[in-house]
């Protein structure tokens, strides 16, 4: 049986020449960083240079780079961070109603501590208009945290326009870009950001490594306590491993993004094209053309997520749902939601996401199987009837 992968958005496969690099720093190069003697300075050194890669990505300075485990510690450090270290002069916070839960839940528990959190809509394609952005502003107000593109509907977001806004006013920008870094280009200044969340596994790199980047002269609380590891801004022992995987991701990416934009946005729209022509009453959710190269969500009327997947998986196909149903919650996506879907609609979404190893084939095997999974599963549904 063939094995499909097309959940890249949820975690990619670390690329073999990123498993190569890592693989001195586990045991030939295993030295403490903060150590002074040679073998923590041969790891100190290695972190630098994965910093100086990723920063020059960004188009960033190298001492704006803080390593974290990832995109949740990175979102959570931000968000709160700024909260705390400005909590005397406001304690307003804006954001949208489609933030990936490490954002969501980081400003719910602040609204427990006493500051207020405006979750802005966004229409039916997923898209967040500045203008409502620039409505929510008051004199209270000390960050505004967008995401750069959906996880799960993929539209892109104008932050380039939102950061503008927040610049005028004097206030912090903080944008999620843990679906885009590695994926379509990001440049800080050019996007007029403060403070960005990324995450390894999402562009080919190692799991539970990410980093914050963090606009000189920004301030903000420390998250952990302990040492002055990151320039004192993020205590523990560096993961050096983890970010030298990191550093090499970047540089491959650094190396091909343009070019498997260019071959995922052709697999990307195949999808969109024939899935719904082959599958009657199929909706694509988020922006038609402002989306990212390798995801195509759907809403396919009459059946329910979860059994979509398991049949799926039953052929070779990995996939993912808008729905919670594989969760202990039973309420489907709160992004589906905030693009006006009925519930009903939204339990049987689809999400398929691809990456450096998709192909044309896999495609092909998708395009032959789903169809009949779907006819299957209207089969047994009373509230299909064929047309």
């Amino acid at each position: 049986m063939k094995r499909i992968y097309l959940d890249y958005a949820a975690t990619a496969p670390c690329d073999p020449e990123v498993q190569k690099a890592m693989e001195p720093y586990f045991f030939h190069k295993f030295g403490n960083p903060s150590s002074i003697h040679s073998f923590g300075q041969e790891a100190k050194h290695a972190i630098e240079d994965a910093r100086e890669m990723l920063a020059s990505f960004l188009g960033a300075k190298p001492e704006e780079i803080i390593f974290t485990s990832g995109g949740t510690e990175s979102d959570n450090t931000a968000i709160s961070g700024v909260a705390y270290a400005l909590q005397a002069k406001g304690n307003h916070i804006i954001t949208t109603a489609i933030e990936h839960h490490a954002v969501s839940e980081t400003c719910k528990a602040l609204e427990k501590r006493g500051f207020v959190v405006t979750a802005v809509g966004v229409d039916k394609q997923g898209l967040v208009d500045p203008e409502d952005i620039k409505k929510s502003i008051t004199d209270k107000t000390i960050l505004i945290s967008v995401m750069h593109a959906n996880n799960e509907i993929g539209t892109i977001q104008p932050i380039a326009d939102i950061g503008k806004i927040a610049r005028a006013k004097g206030i912090y920008f903080h944008t999620d870009a843990v679906q885009t870094v590695g994926h379509i280009p990001v440049n800080v200044d050019e996007q007029n950001i403060d403070l960005l969340s990324l995450s390894a596994h999402k562009f080919y790199g190692p799991k539970g490594v990410g980093a914050l980047y963090v606009r000189k002269g920004t301030r903000m609380e420390r998250f952990l306590h302990g040492g002055d590891q990151e320039r004192g801004r993020r205590a523990s022992t560096q993961n050096t491993t983890g970010i030298v995987g990191l550093g090499k991701a970047v540089e491959l990416c650094k190396k091909n993004m343009r070019e498997e934009m260019k071959i995922l946005t052709l697999l990307r729209d195949r999808m969109i094209k024939e899935i719904p022509a082959k599958i009657p009453d199929t909706i694509l959710n988020g922006h038609a053309a402002k989306r990212l190269p390798n995801n195509a969500n759907f809403s396919i009327k009459y059946i329910e997520g979860e059994s979509m997947l398991l049949s799926l998986d039953m052929l070779g196909i990995a996939a993912s749902t808008g729905s919670a149903c594989t969760s202990s919650s039973l309420e489907p996506s709160h992004v589906l939601l905030a693009i006006g879907l009925k519930h009903e609609v939204a339990h049987g979404s689809l999400r398929l996401t691809l990456g450096r190893w998709s192909r044309k084939e896999d495609i092909d095997y998708l395009l032959e199987h789903l169809p009949k999974v779907v006819e299957n599963l209207r089969a047994m549904s009373p509230l299909y009837e064929k047309k």
